[in-house]
């Protein structure tokens, strides 16, 4: 087969072998043309419309085979087309699907907060600022202590502080940070963990004033929707100091203010470069960088605050390197902190006083500063050179002035360990420390301390209660019975008068908890409180008139506004004065001669009266001077029994301490009544007066058995002449002529 080739580029027509003459008989173009007949023959055909780029000169193109390079090319772009399209689709759909959910959460989430609307900064907390006598803070509570502080107050550097470890971009972004989120998730995602957070500021102050601390989705968009409200409602500025007023710096302070004065013992106004960064490391862990805690931490926290301010060019590198190599912060030394029992006490009854707060207030006391931290070592520094010996794990002191005022207050050894307050809340029994109502009932009924009673062993119905020594000394007077604490005259003295009249009295001078009027009371078996017991020896201190114990004088707001002041009292005379001297001049022997002899303050007159429970459970001494009335009670909270812990051992001991600390400088003063005029006529007594014992009473129901109880009682002074126990004439000349 041969190809006819035309050097014209016309269409190449093919050849099979034919003849030459027959190679003639092909169409030409003119010959393709229907001529009339046939096209009446035919219907009539639409013209073909011809390409622009057709050139009827020119044949047609030559059609390349299928299945070349070219059309698989033009097939795959084609189909790469295709994907395209779908893929654009489909994200266009996911897109709006996504938008759909967005807008979804943003209203459930804003379903759940408040009217964005109606929502306001929170108030502050209130504060209850508990100052001494000296007008120096005590303590204080609320949930915020530290008042606010503007901004401009602050040195530039404490703000920037935080700013350069919590939100470098806080001026730039809108609430929330976007490049701040991503960095973080990108160093998350390289520690495996989570390293870093990627809330701004605004995101924190959100949380802190109307978020919980939980960590789930809801409360971080919540959070970041509020942000977003608190950005559009206030200023940068407006937002920082918010911030710096409520944020928590650990250790019960909310606030720079706070922090400051509590980690520095100044305001934040005055705080250095090196205590600003310390206070900005604090917020990444309150609880567990704080200086007081963790001191090493703080400061390695405060170093790495300090690069990152000198990094953001908030100060110098030599700044920076100063403060690192020379940190001129200190943290305030804690002491035990026994002021917050007082502290307790009193936020119990502020709601009587001034009722709900809702601002806060300066609560000023009658607590003397001094005398609390010279209370507080008595207590800690005996207990822990003898609390082992003595099996004695627990303490507590009340000291008051003569009218009530409380001076000086110890719930317990160590508040941080146990908030129970054995001062006031605690109820033991008394033992010997209730027998001087004993004794000033059978005073009051005509009884003098030269009257003679017996000390001898007695059975009622089967109880026997015994001397502490186990011993008997037959005839003695009241103010010796009552010095060596013997038992059995207690009980003689309480039924001869009566138990309900001893629970009489001793409500009259101020016990409020419930007595049992039986025989045992004698021995203190009725519970009391330490400062009801020691109010209750007030009187004997004052010339015989009822007191009230108090702490709080007067209240305020922080803006002055006075809101309570305590009025003075209108005491009732709740024993006469002549018998408050013979009860005076009994007890004065108690630290003479008696229990208590340890009890000495050089140069003043002092009285009181030592008890001990049974099985040595509690420990007690109240003596009192003209100047103040103080209580000490010693054992344990489970009240299992010491190691034979007596009041006249250890209680003595905290006493003496603490009283002749209390009485350093003062002026010396006798105690009421007991000077040697005003007190002649009552020991001139009748013989008459000075009555043989009646016969014991046998108690009402013969069933009734009560405990046994007992006291701490030394053997007999061997000072005290034997003719003095026989009765008065003796005593008499003992006490007069000093023999």
């Amino acid at each position: 087969m041969a190809w006819g080739r035309k050097k014209s580029g016309a269409r190449k027509e093919p050849l099979f072998g034919l003849p030459a003459a027959l190679a003639d008989l092909r169409l030409s173009p003119a010959d393709r043309i229907p001529d009339a007949t046939d096209a009446a023959d035919e219907k009539p055909k639409k013209p073909v419309a011809k390409r622009k780029d057709e050139d009827d000169e020119e044949p047609p193109r030559e059609r390349k085979p299928r299945g070349t390079k070219s059309g698989a090319k033009r097939r795959g772009k084609s189909r790469g087309r295709i994907r395209i399209g779908r893929l654009v689709y489909w994200g266009a759909v996911l897109g709006l699907w996504a938008v759909i959910a967005a807008v979804g959460v943003v209203v459930w989430v804003g379903a759940h907060l408040p009217a964005i609307q109606s929502l306001e900064i929170p108030k502050r907390p209130p504060t209850i600022q508990i100052v001494g006598l000296d007008g120096s803070v005590l303590a204080s509570r609320g949930e915020a202590p530290g008042s606010n502080v503007a901004l401009k107050d602050l040195p530039p550097y404490l703000p920037k502080a935080f700013i350069a470890i919590e939100d470098r971009r806080f001026y730039s972004h809108y609430g929330i940070d976007p490049v701040g989120i991503a960095r973080a998730a990108v160093a998350n995602l390289l520690h495996r963990g989570v390293s870093q957070g990627g809330s701004t500021l605004t995101q924190q102050l959100a949380k802190n004033l109307f978020l919980t601390q939980e960590r789930t989705m809801a409360r971080k968009l919540q959070e970041v929707e509020l942000a977003l409200w608190l950005e559009r409602k206030h200023s940068k500025n407006e937002i920082l100091e918010l911030y710096l007023n409520r944020v928590y710096f650990g250790s019960g302070a909310y606030g720079v203010e706070a922090a400051s004065q509590r980690y520095f013992g100044k305001s934040a106004k005055n705080v250095t470069v090196a205590e600003a960064a310390m206070l900005a490391g604090l917020v990444k862990s309150p609880s567990r960088l704080a200086p007081n805690r963790n001191p090493e931490g703080a400061e390695a926290r405060a170093q790495i605050v300090l690069a990152a301010m000198a990094e953001a060019k908030f100060i110098t590198d030599a700044q920076a390197k100063a403060s690192i190599g020379h940190p001129s912060y200190h943290v305030k030394p804690a002491g035990a902190g026994t002021v917050n029992y007082v502290a307790d006490w009193i936020g119990e009854v502020l709601d009587d006083l001034v009722g709900q707060i809702d601002q806060s207030i300066v609560v000023e006391t009658t607590i003397d500063p001094k005398l609390q931290s010279t209370a507080e070592a008595a207590i800690i520094d005996e207990l822990a050179a003898k609390s082992v010996k003595f099996n004695v794990t627990q303490g507590a002191l009340v000291a008051m002035t003569p009218e009530g005022a409380v001076r000086a207050m110890v719930g317990g050894r160590n508040y941080a360990e146990s908030q129970y307050n054995r001062a006031v809340t605690a109820k033991r029994q008394p033992g010997s420390a209730f027998k001087p109502f004993i004794y000033l009932t059978a005073i009051e009924g005509g009884l003098t301390p030269e009257t003679i009673r017996q000390d001898a062993p007695l059975d009622l119905k089967g109880w026997r209660p015994e001397n502490y020594t186990h011993e008997y000394f037959g005839p003695v007077t009241l103010t010796q019975a009552l010095a060596m604490s013997l038992n059995t005259v207690a009980v003689r003295l309480g039924l001869e008068v009566g138990p309900k009249n001893v629970v009489r009295t001793a409500h009259r001078l101020g016990i409020s908890s419930k007595l049992d009027a039986n025989p045992s009371i004698a021995l203190g078996t009725s519970e009391v409180s330490v400062i009801e017991l020691v109010g209750a020896y007030a009187p004997f201190a004052n010339g015989g008139l009822g007191i009230s114990p108090h702490v709080v004088t007067r209240i305020r707001t922080n803006e002055g506004k006075l809101l309570y002041a305590r009025q003075p009292d209108r005491p009732a005379q709740v024993i006469e004065p002549r018998h408050v001297a013979m009860m005076n001049t009994m007890m004065q022997e108690t630290l003479l001669s008696g229990t208590a002899r340890k009890a000495e303050i050089p140069g003043w007159m002092a009285a009181g009266k030592t008890g001990t429970s049974q099985d040595f459970r509690d420990a007690w001494f109240v003596g009192y001077t003209a100047n103040l009335v103080t209580g000490v009670w010693l054992g344990n909270d489970d009240n299992s029994p010491t190691k034979k812990a007596t009041g006249g051992g250890l209680p003595v001991d905290v006493w003496t301490r603490f009283m002749r600390a209390a009485h350093q400088g003062v002026p010396v003063a006798s105690l009421p009544n007991t000077q040697r005029g005003g007190f002649m006529s009552n020991l001139f007594q009748t013989a008459s007066q000075v009555s043989a014992p009646p016969p014991v009473p046998a108690p009402s129901g013969g069933s009734y058995r009560p405990p046994p109880a007992r006291t701490s009682a030394p053997p007999p002074n061997p000072n005290v002449r034997p003719e003095a126990a026989a009765g008065l004439d003796g005593w008499l000349v003992d006490r007069l002529f000093g023999r």
